[in-house]
Order: C-alpha cells, then structure tokens, then sequence
C-alpha cells in the first residue's frame, strides 16, 4: 500500500462511514479503481482502518458515553444500554456468523449487488423523508427497547455492501418515531459496539497483525485521515440532518450514483 492508496482509502472511510451512503460500496468502487487484482490486500487494510473511524465516534460521543456510564452505575439506569445492545447484537451476531461465508460469497462482492441495494436505499430515504412527521419519541434516549431492537433488525441489512449502517438504522429510526437527527446519533451510537467488536476481531487473527507489522507506517496514516476526516462527516451530518429535505439529499446522491455505476456496468 503506498502513500497515494492510503490518503485514498482512509478518506473513503472517514468521510462515508457516517454520510449514510455506504462506506462498505464506496470502498469498494474505489478499490476497484486502485487495483481490481489485490483484493485480499485491500480487504485487511480495510478492516485494519476501522480503528480510525472508532476513535472519532468515541471522541465526539465521549460525552454521552461518559452520561451512559454514570447512568449504569450512579443512578442503576440502564435503558440506553439496553436499547444499544438490542440495536447491536442483531447484526454483531449475524455477521460474526456469516463472516466467512460473506467474504467468499461473489454476491457481497458484486459491483451489481452495490449499484441496486445503493438505489434502492437511496429511494426509500426519499420516500420516508416524504412521509408525514410523526416525531412520537422526543429524544433517542426515550426510545422503547422493542423499537431500539427494530432498529437493530433494520441494520442486519447493512452486512450486504451498498445499503449502509447508517443509512438502514436512520430509515428505521425515522420509521419508529424518532426525527432524522436523533436518529443518527442513536445511529451512530449504536455502531460502537459492532465498530469495537470488528477492530478487536481484526486484531486477533495472526494474519491481520502480520499485515499491522508490514503496513504500520500506511495504516497509521490512514487511521489518522479516517479519524480527522471522520470527525469533519460526523459534524457535517448532523448539522445537516436538522434541515428539511437532507434525508432526500443523500437518497438523490444514492439513486446519481447507483444509475452511473450500473450504466458504467452494463456497457463496460
């Protein structure tokens, strides 16, 4: 992996790991570009520069970690906690479950599967930005665990490439009540644990820490473009969500963007 690679991909994570439209199909499209032929290099240095996107969730939400911590154990409160596990565990276990079969599988590798699922989350974004406003729940923190754990339902969608994480529990969220900024910080929030579960799981396979001794120069710069470009999205997003039509916005750049790759791959 070379300096050029490394700006690249970690941009590529930073920026569309929080923008709910698709870090895994960005990635990939992009990989695509660099090197179509060294698909096993690019899926560990992926894996490995999840780290940076991790720390910029954990800096910007230290704050409300720290609230959910002393909710734990100063006021024996553990709705929140709740609420993200249930969010969590669904899509943290198929996933784990399904890992070897998703990475040999050509269908979580196709180009084709990346345009369709990048269109057809892009339309429903649009469609639910359209529906009526039913903000039943004030605060992600108020949100019942039966919806937190559709919510987490919601995500296990986001393990076929193009869909997106946030962009599958944003949709649900709206759906279970909570308005579009709230339900991108219970989003986010809630892929904590999936993001904490993945960089711990790349760290104890041999081959991935054989990969951190070769690589470590590229995957720390790369990390660190993750992390700062990560915080830049992070701040962006949900600024942005508390205007009117933003939803709509990323499901129109979904549709742009799924029509020009299939198009590209029709005629290629």
């Amino acid at each position: 992996m070379n300096i050029f690679e490394s700006i690249v991909l970690g941009l590529t994570q930073g920026i569309t790991e929080f923008i709910p439209v698709s870090s895994s199909g960005h990635l990939e499209i992009v990989q695509r570009f660099l090197g179509e032929g060294r698909a096993e290099d690019f899926h560990l240095f992926l894996e490995l520069i999840n780290f940076g996107t991790l720390i910029a969730l954990l800096f910007y939400y230290r704050k409300r970690i720290a609230k959910i911590i002393g909710d734990i154990f100063v006021r024996h409160d553990w709705h929140m906690a709740i609420n993200l596990l249930l969010t969590s565990i669904p899509a943290g276990a198929i996933g784990l479950l399904l890992s070897n079969f998703i990475e040999s599988n050509d269908f979580f590798a196709s180009m084709y599967t990346i345009g369709i699922a990048m269109g057809i989350v892009g339309i429903l974004m649009i469609i639910v930005d359209k529906l009526p406003h039913l903000s039943t729940v004030k605060s992600e923190e108020k949100l019942p665990h039966a919806r937190a754990l559709g919510i987490g339902l919601a995500q296990t969608f986001a393990l076929i490439p193009g869909v997106s994480r946030s962009g599958s529990t944003i949709i649900a969220g709206r759906l279970m009540g909570m308005d579009s900024k709230a339900s991108a910080n219970y989003s986010f929030m809630a892929s904590i644990p999936i993001m904490i579960g993945v960089c711990l799981k790349s760290l104890i396979s041999s081959t991935s820490r054989a990969y951190i001794a070769e690589n470590f120069w590229m995957l720390l710069l790369s990390n660190f473009i993750a992390f700062v470009s990560g915080m830049i999205a992070l701040t962006f997003v949900i600024k942005f969500l508390e205007k009117k039509g933003a939803l709509s916005a990323f499901g129109y750049y979904r549709v742009v963007l799924a029509l020009t790759l299939l198009i590209f791959l029709l005629l290629k």
